[in-house]
């Protein structure tokens, strides 16, 4: 069906997808820019419910003959993006405010940065499998709409204190995602969310094994930490502006 397209990383195929992916995200921010946050939380959970029914469908049929009704471990939601479907029900369901700050100042950045590196670098299936194809580009690009909503939203502002919680989050996802990689891992499947073991893709400048599975985790961990300080580059100036007034208030 998409035999006549370069279903290849940038090409024909992804290019087409990546354009579609875009006007998603842009239809999305001009005309659903007066949402109300409850409601975008909501919209994002029925498309990342219906998104993850499609795929697990989608893998289940596909390996049938080898994996007979199983979903491949492979597939099972902990991914920086897939995990979001889990914060988001949280979301709905808790009357914790302190958890709903938590999760939305982490979901900002990591919607945002998952979601672009997923358009920009995917999966073979994404490319090859249709219904995947229409499931992955639509559900990336509806967890970046839902991080520029929350950033272009009065309801919700970021601050300093959230930055070193996200952070915090950061690791403690990362380390349970160590965990789950450990305790699924079989030596046959290649048990890589989070991609704490391996990187995403091969060849990838930076984010390689070249200098074993230490140097990779500092590059990642690096990197992981600038993108998320990217987001709270405002919050930072606001809270250095506060104090040099405050020191000056104090001094007259």
């Amino acid at each position: 069906m998409l035999t006549f397209l370069q279903n290849t990383s940038f090409g024909t195929l992804h290019i087409i997808c990546l354009v579609c992916s875009v006007l998603i995200i842009t239809l999305g921010c001009v005309f659903l820019r007066n949402l109300s946050i409850k409601k975008a939380i909501l919209i994002t959970l029925i498309i990342g419910i219906i998104s993850e029914v499609v795929k697990v469908g989608t893998y289940i049929i596909i390996n049938e003959d080898t994996m007979h009704g199983y979903l491949p471990k492979t597939d099972l939601p902990f991914h920086l993006c897939s995990i979001q479907i889990i914060f988001l029900i949280i979301l709905v369901f808790t009357n914790n405010e302190k958890l709903k700050r938590l999760l939305l100042s982490f979901m900002i950045p990591s919607c945002l940065i998952g979601g672009l590196g997923a358009l920009l670098v995917p999966t073979s299936s994404s490319l090859n499998v249709i219904a995947i194809t229409f499931q992955y580009y639509i559900y990336h690009s509806v967890i970046m709409w839902f991080s520029m909503h929350l950033l272009l939203s009065k309801e919700f502002t970021l601050t300093l204190s959230d930055y070193w919680k996200s952070l915090l989050f950061l690791l403690a996802i990362a380390l349970v995602a160590i965990y789950i990689n450990s305790i699924l891992n079989d030596y046959i499947h290649n048990i890589n969310f989070m991609y704490v073991v391996n990187p995403p893709a091969d060849n990838l400048p930076i984010l390689n094994k070249n200098h074993g599975w230490i140097g990779y985790i500092i590059s990642y961990g690096t990197i992981a930490i600038l993108a998320i300080s990217l987001f709270y580059i405002r919050p930072l100036i606001v809270y250095i502006k506060n104090k040099k007034n405050k020191e000056i208030n104090n001094g007259e």
